[in-house]
């Protein structure tokens, strides 16, 4: 393999979303300089999230469409007759 191109470090890392306050354990090499205190009483580094599947809204069921220029109407109305 070439050397200094493989990311360093695949550890277990305390993932949190940090808008849903939700966090999970799970293998990764990202790199953080925070640590937090998990469950099982280790410490792993910790990674906060701006948004995951647990706070986006397509994943959550607050998903909503929003048609500003009327082209749901338009195409039930250009195909209602057939």
């Amino acid at each position: 393999m070439k050397e200094g191109i493989h990311p360093e470090g695949y550890r277990y890392v305390v993932f949190r979303d940090v808008a849903a306050n939700t966090s999970w354990l799970s293998r990764s090499t990202v790199k953080t300089d925070r640590t937090t205190q998990w469950e099982d009483g280790s410490e792993y580094p910790l990674y906060d999230l701006p948004i995951s599947r647990y706070s986006h809204p397509f994943f959550t069921g607050a998903a909503r469409m929003i048609d500003t220029e009327g082209r749901v109407e338009k195409f039930k109305k250009k195909y209602a007759k057939k």
